[in-house]
């Protein structure tokens, strides 16, 4: 039996990265179409007739239904069911989803509206956000999947590493987004708005997206499918001892460390990924450049995480300092976001907003490549998909409500600006107080850090200690 494990897939170095790739393939795909409409925020507001709080608010539908209780259940189906199961059914999520949103924006009747509790909805904007909730199931679904897919192929290897890989795979399609989605547009400097024959191409191109990685998604099962007929590991052959009950739920959040990485969590997520959905107008704010301009410059956000992650993710492996990673990530992006809110437009070069988007990329690569690979230091292996389902959970919370919030934040110290968008009219959002706003997320974040150091030291998590079990390693070596 030892030697057969020894010669499965999991310990064939090429099997573990093809496996790899192909799940952090499907994630680039995912996160290229999340952000799609990033860049289009002026082009929804002309020729869509949306407001900032109705842009904020489709940002914020990817995740309601996942805060509904979704995610909880979607961690529950992977520990039930197994990683094959769950990735079909979270490709199928996205691909539905995603193909509902593109109806909603492209062929939608921009004209029409809908009278929701009193408050008047764009037609438009309603079936996108319905679209959007449904593909935020699939994408989150999927994010849990993968996390216990690269510990189920890399734990005791190049965990860190191999996540590290994966999330930078993943931001490498945000730059994608901001490089691609306004050229679709037809966004320039002479165009700052597009025309709308050009957001549907941007649509079109981002679902073909998605269809893609699903497929990839179906390709991985068979190598998932192998891996378990030579280990013996699927759900089917475990240990009733050993399979998911409900009350193991109660286990995982009675855990100090799980509380406090998923607080952790959803206070950096929340000053990042609703930050990216406004951050190309910002930029063209504070600038006073196109959109495209701003797009092309935001874009190279993510490049810096993409390089530095893996980097990260292999100091992780072999010499650990995970939960200090935690704690200056959190540093650097709330200095980040402070340059962004406190520098005069005056003072406000390209040369600081690319350091400042060098600083807040750093961070974007010092958090995640930290904490993902923390979790399963910190819960056993068999409840890892409910785990990580629960810890999304709590980050979609932030995620569902902050853009809104932000959007509500923009419309309020800035009356009258969407308005005038709105008529064709080419004026620009103040950010200072949303910068604010994601600076005191980070804020948090570093009393979380704090935090998190104090309870890994009282229980012995090991979060500071290396990922890489060199003892075991050896011992399979010979």
């Amino acid at each position: 039996m030892t030697e057969k494990i020894q010669k499965s897939l999991r310990d064939t170095t090429w099997a573990r990265w093809v496996a790899l790739a192909l799940v952090s393939l499907t994630m680039f795909f995912a996160y290229y179409f999340v952000d799609v409409a990033a860049p289009l925020k002026g082009s929804l507001e002309r020729y869509l007739g949306w407001s900032s709080e109705q842009y904020g608010w489709l940002g914020g539908s990817e995740f309601i239904l996942n805060v509904m209780g979704f995610l909880i259940l979607s961690g529950i189906i992977l520990d039930k069911m197994g990683i094959r199961f769950t990735l079909r059914t979270s490709a199928l999520a996205m691909f539905l989803g995603a193909g509902l949103k593109f109806y909603g924006i492209a062929f939608v009747d921009p004209t029409l509206s809908v009278n929701i509790f009193g408050m008047l909805l764009p037609t438009t904007a309603l079936v996108s956000y319905i679209g959007f909730a449904i593909f935020g199931i699939g994408v989150e679904m999927a994010g849990i999947t993968v996390s216990k897919t690269i510990v189920k192929w890399f734990k005791g290897k190049e965990l860190a590493l191999a996540m590290g890989l994966e999330m930078a795979t993943a931001r490498l399609g945000v730059f994608a987004v901001f490089q691609l989605s306004p050229r679709f547009a037809g966004i320039t400097e002479a165009t700052p708005l597009g025309n709308m024959e050009g957001v549907k191409l941007a649509m079109t191109v981002a679902l073909a997206f998605v269809t893609m990685g699903s497929l990839l998604f179906i390709v991985y099962t068979m190598m998932d499918a192998k891996l378990d007929k030579q280990t013996g590991e699927s759900i089917a052959d475990m240990d009733p001892e050993d399979k998911f009950k409900f009350s193991d739920l109660g286990v995982i959040l009675k855990n100090p460390g799980f509380l406090t990485i998923a607080g952790l969590c959803v206070l950096f997520y929340s000053a990042i990924f609703p930050f990216q959905k406004f951050a190309a107008e910002m930029l063209s704010s504070k600038l006073d450049v196109s959109m495209d301009v701003a797009s092309s410059l935001f874009s190279w956000f993510p490049i810096g995480a993409l390089l530095l992650t893996p980097v990260i993710g292999y100091f992780l492996d072999k010499k650990g300092y995970g939960a200090s990673m935690m704690l200056f990530g959190a540093v650097l992006l709330v200095v980040s976001h402070l340059i962004f809110a406190l520098v005069p437009e005056e003072s406000f070069t390209m040369f600081t907003a690319v350091l400042t988007i060098v600083v807040l990329g750093t961070a974007f690569s010092l958090v995640p490549a930290s904490m993902w690979p923390s979790i399963p230091k910190i819960v056993e292996e068999r409840l890892l998909g409910s785990a990580y389902g629960l810890i999304f959970w709590i980050q979609n919370i932030g995620l569902m409500a902050v853009p809104a919030l932000i959007g509500w934040a923009l419309t309020a110290s800035n009356p009258g600006v969407g308005e005038a968008i709105a008529r064709g009219e080419l004026v620009k959002y103040d950010y200072t107080v949303p910068e604010f706003i994601f600076a005191g997320f980070g804020a948090l974040a570093i009393i979380l850090a704090l935090i998190l150091k104090a309870v890994d030291k009282k229980k012995g998590y090991g979060l500071e200690l290396p990922n890489i079990q060199e003892a075991k390693e050896k011992a399979l070596e010979k």
